[in-house]
């Protein structure tokens, strides 16, 4: 009994008023109210109905009802109930490369195609995730933050093209940095970063931004669009691009690279053609997100519970008497 105590004390301070009433009436008010300074003892006998009542005052079962409710309306309690704490649900930002580089048609029918069929694979194995779309070429904008509504994502994903975006480039740092500002609203401990692109210009500084997002608790996942023998890089004009000499530029890709930036994000790198691989990772994530926030304490809400509802069986007992014939 240590640890008795009241979760809502205050109704307390109702009980000394209502029971002070309760007496006051019992003294005030006898059987036949205020009759008898009114008629004739004689008198009043006779205009009694009948003597079946059982003569005794229904204010002290008042009272005692009443002084019940207050305690129960307190509520008394003395054990706790452990239940899990709310997940929240995971998050992705889905940051796309639309360069003129993702032109290439490496990967028939273009490496820009096949992310957007990759894109759509993510969003129908979301679940219950929400997620964000960020398009990135000389700089960072957000296509779609954060949102439980994948299909509003898939339809602002399909038509995402090179020649779309207002700058050209390939920098993979202010998508990171756009990708973390979307996360910042995010309450939930599963924050994901899945970067879709064939390569980068900025790979020091992309390095250090998936550094700084490891720290703040988010994974950066890379997938590669294209191949290692790669191929004639558009130049969004139509053309190819073309170096000193007048040769066409290859494209390829530098898995190196990428998979150093998603060690820095520690998250994983892989191809495209191992995408469901890197989904089912993130639900893997997921779940074991799940499983430890159930067995982790810091993660477990302990609550009081109220045991004022085994007030109310007697309650509502000694209410029902003052429906007897005789009481008032």
């Amino acid at each position: 009994m240590s640890r008795f105590h009241f979760l809502h004390p205050y109704w307390l301070l109702a009980l000394p008023p209502l029971v002070a009433l309760a007496v006051w009436f019992a003294r005030r008010r006898g059987r036949d109210g205020a009759w008898p300074r009114l008629l004739d003892g004689e008198l009043l006998s006779l205009l009694r109905l009948s003597e079946s009542g059982t003569g005794r005052s229904p204010w002290p079962l008042i009272g005692l009802i009443w002084t019940l409710a207050v305690l129960a309306l307190a509520g008394p309690t003395w054990q706790r109930q452990i239940t899990p704490a709310y997940r929240a649900p995971a998050a992705w930002i889905v940051a796309l490369e639309v360069s003129p580089s993702m032109d290439a048609a490496d990967v028939p029918p273009s490496r820009i195609a096949r992310a957007r069929y990759a894109i759509d694979d993510l969003l129908s194995a979301a679940q219950d995730a929400r997620v964000g779309l960020v398009a990135f070429a000389g700089d960072a904008y957000t296509v779609a933050p954060l949102t439980s509504d994948v299909a509003t994502v898939r339809n602002l994903a399909q038509p995402l093209a090179p020649s779309l975006m207002p700058e050209s480039g390939d920098r993979l740092a202010p998508a990171l940095e756009e990708s973390a500002r979307l996360l910042q609203a995010s309450p939930g401990r599963d924050r994901q970063v899945i970067v879709l692109t064939d390569g980068f210009s900025d790979p020091a500084r992309a390095l250090l931004e998936a550094q700084q997002l490891h720290r703040q608790g988010i994974v950066v996942n890379v997938v590669g669009v294209g191949s290692s023998s790669g191929a004639p890089e558009p130049d969004g004009n139509g053309d190819f691009v073309r170096n000193a000499s007048g040769q066409v530029v290859m494209t390829r890709l530098d898995t190196d690279l990428l998979s150093r930036i998603a060690t820095a994000g520690g998250g994983r790198y892989v191809p495209l053609s191992a995408m469901p691989e890197l989904v089912a990772g993130l639900h893997e994530a997921g779940s074991r997100e799940m499983s430890s926030g159930v067995a982790a304490p810091h993660v477990r809400l302990a609550s009081w519970l109220n045991d004022g509802v085994w007030l109310l069986p007697p309650l509502l007992l000694l209410a029902a008497l003052l429906a007897r014939r005789g009481w008032i």
